[in-house]
């Protein structure tokens, strides 16, 4: 029985993290669906939720105000969610750009979102965060997409400066495998949601949110997705960000992937074959929420292995998680801490994975948490 848990556990983290990336090329190299854009210019309604976040929204609006597109045909909405810095005074220093403030009370972003949509006029809705800054053809790039019927969102591509310490050139290195799992089911078909920062869809195709919800980059494109339309990503669309530290990517992956669960929950649909994407759904998506118990099942099942395979299994895992705690400890630029710190990373994800079953125990906002970030520096 141990032996069959141990390698049931094992198959999975090896199909999750590896086989399935490797399927998935082979699928996308063999099966292309591009993307059938023309310079097309339609009416766009930008909306940029925010709680407190004087600190970046001036430079936010000034990106957007920078936007290589008519501005007559930009309707930009700042929806200010309680916020109680300097957030208001500063949407109102820009009205004279056109920008308009709506003011409602603490709700949440989901919230937030919903009234947006419910002012914007715009043929596209254009959703973005107020920290990154968006490159100026952002825009004229995602507005292309839609000279394609199929195309009911598309979503930019973010662009995280390298980091000064290993954890944080390891977290950039995960979001870089994220995004080459996610430039190969776009050119499939679609991607199973949209970044946050950056994404644009179609008006009529927008539902409102469900309250509480934690992932509007999720749910939204879905919506679109299960009324036949497809979600894809448009690399030359980009946002910039500051490089996170683990702890702050730690708090991030409880949110996100905690909304997953939510996602699953709002459209079963997933799960079966109604989803044409159902096989990247589940590898993908669902996989990753299943990680953390099948190392849990792999460790535990070792304890029950025959003789030297039990020596074995729990001798690497041993030194796999030692290595992980002992990074707090490696000071940086040892050469040890190029194996340490990978693995503390991998160690501290899958921690947040696991937590994210907090999601059926408590409301959804208290995983809302005030992002930390270092001020970011200029990118060419």
């Amino acid at each position: 029985m141990a032996t069959a848990l141990f390698l049931l556990g094992g198959a999975l983290l090896v199909y999750v993290l590896l086989a399935y990336p490797l399927l998935l090329e082979v699928i996308a190299r063999r099966t292309a669906n591009p993307v059938r854009k023309a310079a097309i210019l339609p009416s766009i309604s930008i909306l940029l939720p925010v709680r407190n976040g004087s600190k970046w929204l001036r430079s936010k609006l000034q990106s957007i105000l920078h936007l290589n597109y008519p501005h007559e045909l930009v309707e930009i909405l700042v929806i200010s969610d309680g916020s109680t810095d300097q957030t208001d005074s500063i949407a109102r220093d820009f009205t004279h750009h056109g920008v308009k403030l709506i003011r409602i009370p603490p709700s949440g972003k989901a919230a937030a979102l919903n009234e947006g949509m419910k002012v914007a006029r715009g043929e596209i809705l254009f959703f973005t965060d107020v920290r990154q800054r968006l490159d100026p053809e952002a825009l004229r790039e995602l507005a292309g997409c839609f000279a394609d019927p199929s195309v009911g969102v598309a979503s930019g591509e973010l662009v995280i400066a390298a980091g000064d310490t290993s954890e944080e050139a390891d977290t950039g290195l995960y979001w870089s495998y994220e995004k080459w799992i996610r430039k190969r089911l776009s050119r499939l078909d679609s991607v199973l949601g949209a970044t946050g920062c950056i994404y644009a869809m179609r008006r009529e195709l927008a539902a409102p949110l469900p309250p509480g919800t934690l992932l509007d980059d999720v749910h939204l494109p879905l919506g679109a997705f299960f009324q036949g339309y497809r979600v894809v990503l448009e690399e030359r669309a980009k946002a910039y960000d500051s490089p996170a530290s683990l702890h702050t990517e730690f708090r991030r992956k409880v949110r996100t992937l905690a909304g997953v669960y939510q996602v699953i929950l709002a459209y079963p649909r997933l799960l079966g074959p109604s989803n044409r994407m159902w096989l990247h759904f589940v590898s993908h998506k669902l996989g990753r929420l299943l990680l953390p118990f099948a190392m849990i099942v792999v460790a535990a099942s070792s304890f029950g292995l025959p003789g030297h395979w039990r020596t074995f299994a729990l001798a690497a895992q041993a030194v796999f998680y030692g290595l992980a705690l002992l990074d707090l400890a490696i000071p940086e630029g040892w050469i040890a801490k190029r194996v340490s710190s990978p693995a503390r990373t991998f160690v501290v994800l899958m921690a947040a994975a696991l937590c994210a079953v907090s999601i059926f125990f408590g409301p959804a906002g208290r995983l809302w948490k005030e992002t930390r970030m270092k001020p970011a520096e200029p990118l060419s």
